[in-house]
């Protein structure tokens, strides 16, 4: 019987210590929780989506960009889709994908914070705060490798700003729809800062820098998105390949008739090679 009670005694205790290191544990996690900022909600973007607007600050182009750019805006005039890589359901990216052109949702946990935006295709990032350096050998995509690093510029205990950097880029990429075309190195570097506006928490930014051999110099811009008051937003999702009818074959664009037959996008366009196939003599 003594045997007995003293197995009790050891499991009451044992059950004791492992409730005791349980709690200190489970409110350590919720108080680095309310360390980050509530970002959660529909955030929807304010302003225009292009980077620059009429009479204001111009692209700082390379002078072999500035011809892109320019022979891109001709090309849109023509009938044509000036570069825009986005037109034949290729991912946006970044960081045209930043331009907000269907609604974001911000996701964050510790390790990783993640931006979710259904536009062209359903797209994503994931910002990594868990203190890695970038790797040798990260797959580049179109929406880059991102490391991010959360900041209280406050002083009171509180994240209020994540800052981001990244790299390993595929192309091609666009900022815009406007024909503005990043190097085709696909060697960018994009920084940002995310934070909230002072005077309004339904208001953010997205502050972008972006280094990129086709600018003279950096190139920043400041986002902005609000916040929609329902607390259950709808969602939508988007496969750009269900009703796109550009069609792209070569490195010429063509455009799809209602009635499913290939039609010219500029005046005088030549048709499209058909040497694979068998003509039929008229």
């Amino acid at each position: 019987m003594r045997y007995q009670s003293s197995i009790g005694a050891i499991a009451l205790a044992a059950a004791a210590l492992a409730a005791a290191l349980s709690l200190p544990l489970s409110g350590a996690s919720a108080a680095d929780d309310s360390k980050y900022p509530d970002w959660k909600g529909q955030w929807t973007r304010v302003g225009s989506p292009n980077w620059t607007q009429p009479g204001g600050p111009k692209a700082p182009l390379t002078p072999e960009y500035q011809k892109v750019y320019e022979a891109n805006r001709a090309d849109l005039a023509a009938g044509g889709v000036g570069d825009v890589p986005s037109t034949f359901c290729i991912p946006q990216g970044m960081p045209m994908m930043m331009n907000i052109y269907d609604p974001m949702e911000i996701i964050i946990t510790p390790e990783i914070t993640y931006i979710l935006i259904s536009h062209v295709n359903d797209s994503y990032r994931r910002i990594y705060t868990d203190g890695r350096e970038f790797p040798a050998d990260a797959e580049e995509n179109y929406s880059g490798y991102s490391i991010g690093k959360w900041v209280d510029t406050k002083g009171d205990g509180h994240y209020d700003e994540l800052q981001v950097e990244t790299r390993a880029f595929k192309g091609p990429r666009a900022y815009d729809a406007s024909g503005l075309s990043l190097h085709r190195d696909n060697q960018s570097v994009i920084k940002e800062r995310f934070f909230l506006d002072k005077a309004d928490p339904n208001t953010i930014y997205d502050e972008i820098t972006v280094f990129d051999h086709a600018l003279t110099q950096p190139w920043t811009i400041l986002k902005k998105a609000s916040r929609k008051p329902n607390v259950r937003p709808k969602w939508h999702t988007e496969a750009c390949s269900e009703e796109n009818t550009w069609v792209k074959i070569g490195n010429e664009p063509y455009y799809l008739s209602a009635d499913g037959n290939l039609m010219p996008t500029k005046k005088n366009q030549a048709p499209p090679d058909l040497k694979y196939f068998k003509q039929t003599q008229k």
